[in-house]
Formats: structure tokens, sequence, C-alpha cells
């Protein structure tokens, strides 16, 4: 399986969307400042994934929330009342 995942930064609120093959394994290195891009905003909280059976599809729906607003916005009203738990 291959994930795609929303992080949400305890330090600024601010959300983080990657993908990969090993969810937990990945959350844990952002956790322990092992991920460059992240490490000043850890500790994370894993608020949302998805799951794909082929890489190039969590690819694509990784790019898609990462460039495109609509669908990014889309995300974020199936998932606002996680995006508010702290």
């Amino acid at each position: 399986m291959f994930y795609v995942y929303v992080l949400k930064s305890s330090k600024d609120s601010e959300l983080y969307i990657g993908s990969t093959k090993d969810l937990v394994k990945r959350f844990s290195e952002h956790n322990n400042g092992k991920v460059r891009s992240t490490k000043s905003r850890k500790p994370f909280t894993l608020i949302y994934y998805e799951a794909y059976l082929a890489e190039g599809d969590a690819r694509e729906r990784e790019s898609n929330l990462k460039l495109r607003g609509q669908a990014r916005t889309h995300l974020k009203g199936r998932i606002m009342r996680s995006l508010l738990q702290k």
C-alpha cells in the first residue's frame, strides 16, 4: 500500500502533505526531526490519510493536494472537525 497523509504541526498549526509506502515509519521520522522540510515544525499529529494500491495514484493525489487550491480546500472541508482538534 501507498499512502497520502496530512500532518498538523502542534507548533504553528500548519499542515504538511506527503506520501509514503510506510506511514508509521514516515510519521516517526517527521516527529523525530529526520525530515529536513518539517524538523523545525515538530511535533505533528496525523490528522488524515488515504491508501492506494499503486504508488503512481498516491503521488498524483499528493501533487493535486499540494498544487491545486481547490483540491486542498475540498479536503479541508471534509476534515474540518479534525483540523480543529488540538
